[in-house]
């Protein structure tokens, strides 16, 4: 079965009528009803790509499980470069400068990629309601800027699930099913 993007943007656009009502232990009451459903998605999902490039040892980022695919190292890499892309593109900013990371490989660098790249999207996430209800630009279509947040974090688990096969394939237990988490 094909999953296709238009089910991500429905939701994003159904969120806003149906989320839960506000509480104090939200941001809600500063209209940010709708992005908060989207933060904790977003904050396991950083912070598990953070957790897999730690714990991942220098040897396997060069792995891949077929020559046809990305390496881990390639993976880590996309998701860095695309959470300035997403992010900027949510926020409604030019891309800011920042190196190739899908073009790098050692563990050190990608690993400070991911930390600064989901830092930056953590300033997308911190919009509200009505910043990201209005329309933006991206891959050449008008869209909320809250269904480019949730885009950013559909792709995150996408390749994070990658990663966590290659974790497996190689013997390691992957961040998400570690406990505590």
């Amino acid at each position: 079965m094909k999953l296709t993007l238009m089910p991500a943007l429905l939701l994003a656009a159904a969120v806003p009528a149906c989320a839960p009502p506000a509480d104090t232990a939200t941001d809600a009451g500063a209209g940010n009803a709708a992005v908060a459903a989207v933060i904790p998605r977003f904050n396991d999902l950083g912070g598990w790509l953070v957790q897999t490039v730690e714990q991942v040892p220098d040897s396997l980022y060069g792995y891949k499980p077929n020559p046809a695919v990305r390496s881990m190292a390639e993976i880590i890499g996309h998701v860095a470069n695309a959470h300035y892309l997403f992010c900027s593109g949510a926020l409604g900013v030019a891309e800011p400068e920042h190196p190739d990371y899908e073009k790098l490989t050692d563990k050190a660098t990608l690993l400070e990629g991911m930390q600064a790249s989901v830092a930056y999207c953590n300033g997308a996430y911190q919009m509200t309601d009505a910043e990201a209800m209005q329309p933006t630009q991206f891959f050449g279509s008008t869209m909320s800027r809250l269904a480019v947040l949730v885009w950013n974090a559909t792709h995150d688990g996408e390749h994070y699930g990658n990663l966590v096969v290659y974790m497996r394939a190689n013997g390691l237990v992957p961040p998400s099913s570690q406990g505590g988490n």
